[in-house]
């Protein structure tokens, strides 16, 4: 079962969302990301939060649709993002899609990909995008599919990473052991249709960009 979650941050590709959503077993509106399903013309299956980020309108439109929506205080120990990935696996989730999760506030970025370190631990498959960016955190092994030219990067967010094999890029790397703190994995690029990334032990957050 597939979710998606769309919270408030930067959200455009309108036309690329709109065929993400119409993908989706489960659309979970974190809060004002009300706001952008709104202006998409889809309704969310729930809207979680504490609802101080969705406007007036789009509470109202929604309610008159009798959309449920989980109210929770502001003052709370979770972000409405959480809460939601709280909803999404209590319906037996094993697959999220994060829209809406990244924009000016880098401490919510900065949470929100965290966040996937969670989910990989519990062996949910999970990514964040955005206009520029798919994020990914991973622990054994990835997959991606691009075409040449795609900018790939690979950056350890654990004291040490062991084992880090890379497939199908312009830079190749096998069996190498990085720490966090370094730059060595930023900025490679697809040589052809599909690129791999393997570690042995630590984590990685890769990101595929489009500039």
């Amino acid at each position: 079962m597939k979710a998606i979650i769309v919270a408030n941050g930067t959200l455009s590709r309108d036309m690329a969302i709109q065929s993400l959503l119409a993908d989706a077993d489960l659309v979970i509106a974190a809060d004002g990301g009300a706001v952008h399903l709104q202006r998409l013309g889809v309704s969310p299956d729930i809207i979680i939060g504490d609802l101080d980020s969705i406007s007036d309108d789009a509470l109202a439109s929604f309610k008159s649709e009798q959309i449920p929506m989980a109210a929770h205080p502001a003052r709370k120990d979770q972000t409405d993002t959480e809460l939601c990935i709280d909803y999404a696996l209590a319906q037996g989730c094993r697959e999220i899609l994060f829209l809406g999760v990244t924009g000016n506030r880098l401490d919510h970025t900065l949470a929100n990909i965290f966040l996937l370190r969670r989910l990989a631990d519990q062996g949910i498959t999970a990514r964040i995008t955005d206009a520029h960016n798919d994020i990914y955190l991973v622990l054994s092994d990835l997959v991606l599919k691009g075409v040449p030219g795609d900018l790939l990067s690979v950056i350890p967010v654990s004291d040490r990473v062991t084992g880090l094999t890379l497939t199908g890029l312009e830079y190749p790397l096998t069996d190498k052991t990085l720490h966090m703190g370094t730059a060595l994995g930023v900025s490679n690029c697809f040589t052809g249709h599909e690129a791999t990334v393997h570690i042995d032990s630590g984590a990685v957050i890769v990101t595929k960009s489009r500039d």
